[in-house]
């Protein structure tokens, strides 16, 4: 039986159109997003759906879907990875098995749609870094074909990309005529997760832990970049989560983004019998309750 639980959780039959999916996605989103509804139970059921929408949104994921149920994301014998740079190349099919109806988005005349195939959509993670600097990959695309009798062989390319500066998560690369029968390939970019920087939009945050007497004084910090260390002056009574911005560090692009420091106070893991007589120096010299707000 095939299994129906990213149709269930918006609510729709494995059979809804595009348009149905779309209406209930948003309906669903209406009705449970956090912000407008902050039970457990809402937050379960709109991350549910967004997962269902994030699959079943897209014609190809559905395909997989439909085809493979919840394993529909997982490498088949078929298809290859390179340890470097995960790459998804459209699907893998077992000759035996074939469906026409499957390869329509693949070969558009062959089967009486339109005149040119349609694109074929494949994904690839790199590293921020990739990003910032550009980069040159080499993939490795496995896409069926039919013969002239009719059956389904996969076949397997190489192909050269160019990562330009500056692009970003979600943004797709079209490669004209690198697809299945000389369709338009676009290739949608996502990161990998990076140990010290995030990424919102054009703009970097890092987390910057600075010490109290650093946050009270104020004072020059080493902070990285991800075109080397600078130094970042903080601000005197500098807080918890402050943010501090360098202007133009971010994403390199026509309009590029900036770097947000997030700044984080860290107590020293053990006190000096030194260090704890000014503590406690401080303590008579600056009395300050910082609870005086909850009344106690």
């Amino acid at each position: 039986m095939a299994d129906t639980e990213l149709y269930k959780a918006l609510g729709v039959s494995p059979d809804a159109s595009a348009d149905e999916i779309k209406r209930a996605y948003r309906k669903m989103a209406r009705k449970y997003h956090p912000d407008v509804n902050a039970s457990p139970e809402a937050d379960a059921k709109f991350k549910a759906a967004a997962a269902a929408n994030d699959v079943l949104s897209d014609p190809e994921k559905r395909a997989a879907y439909d085809r493979f149920g919840a394993s529909w994301d997982q490498p088949r014998p078929e298809q290859t990875t390179r340890q470097d740079d995960r790459w998804q190349g459209g699907f893998a099919f077992d000759e035996r098995d074939v469906n026409p109806d499957m390869f329509r988005d693949f070969f558009g005349d062959r089967f009486g749609r339109g005149d040119m195939p349609r694109d074929q959509h494949a994904a690839i993670e790199i590293a921020l870094e990739d990003a910032i600097s550009g980069a040159k990959k080499t993939l490795t695309l496995q896409s069926p074909q039919i013969d002239r009798t009719g059956h389904v062989t996969m076949q397997t390319r190489r192909i050269d990309l160019t990562i330009p500066k500056g692009v970003l998560p979600g943004q797709n690369l079209r490669l004209k005529g690198k697809g299945a029968e000389g369709a338009d390939l676009l290739i949608e970019v996502s990161f990998r997760p990076h140990p010290i920087y995030t990424i919102d939009g054009r703009d970097l945050y890092v987390t910057l832990p600075v010490t109290p007497w650093e946050a009270a004084l104020g004072g020059k910090v080493p902070m990285p970049t991800p075109t080397g260390t600078v130094d970042l002056t903080i601000p005197p009574d500098a807080r918890q989560g402050q943010k501090l911005r360098l202007k133009g560090r971010g994403m390199a692009a026509a309009q590029k983004g900036d770097l947000y420091a997030i700044l984080q106070i860290v107590n020293p893991s053990k006190l000096s019998p030194e260090a704890r007589d000014l503590y406690q120096q401080l303590a008579k010299a600056q009395p300050y309750n910082p609870r005086s707000k909850l009344g106690v």
